[in-house]
């Protein structure tokens, strides 16, 4: 699990990018899900570790384009897989679902979500991660 056979049968291990949403801090409140992209980006973690993947790259983005080079740059056919952790995200995160998931078929390249669901917010979760956001030159690491 986690490894594929490679044209000369050497395995090659699954490399995951992990998308999260880059949702605005004034949301938190109303959707802290969807502003809280280290909570994304460790339930993308917790999926790829259950499947042996590895993950290669975090993406945060807003409303990024399916053909935008920071999505492709290194990405291989049959061997790579975006996941993000749930539709939800992937529409915050990309401007087109849609042509996203169709240009990842044309490339043989999977798309996954976790589909778990996401943590319930009480209000010291939300201050945490509200003080994680605001003060990140401050050295302050959210714990």
């Amino acid at each position: 699990m986690g490894q594929l056979r490679g044209s000369s049968d050497v395995p090659t291990t699954v490399r995951v990018t992990a998308i999260a949403s880059l949702t605005p801090l004034e949301e938190l409140e109303a959707d802290p899900f969807l502003v809280d992209s280290r909570s994304q980006h460790a339930m993308c973690a917790r999926w790829a570790a259950e499947r042996g993947y590895v993950i290669a790259r975090e993406l945060l983005v807003g409303g990024l384009r399916f053909d935008h080079g920071a999505l492709w740059d290194g990405v291989r056919p049959g061997v790579d897989v975006f996941v993000a952790p749930s539709m939800r995200v992937l529409r915050r995160a990309l401007s087109s679902v849609e042509a996203f998931t169709a240009e990842c078929a044309r490339r043989g390249v999977r798309v996954e979500t976790v589909g778990r669901a996401e943590p319930s917010y009480d209000a010291q979760m939300k201050a945490r991660v509200h003080r994680r956001l605001s003060m990140p030159t401050a050295g302050y690491d959210g714990r």
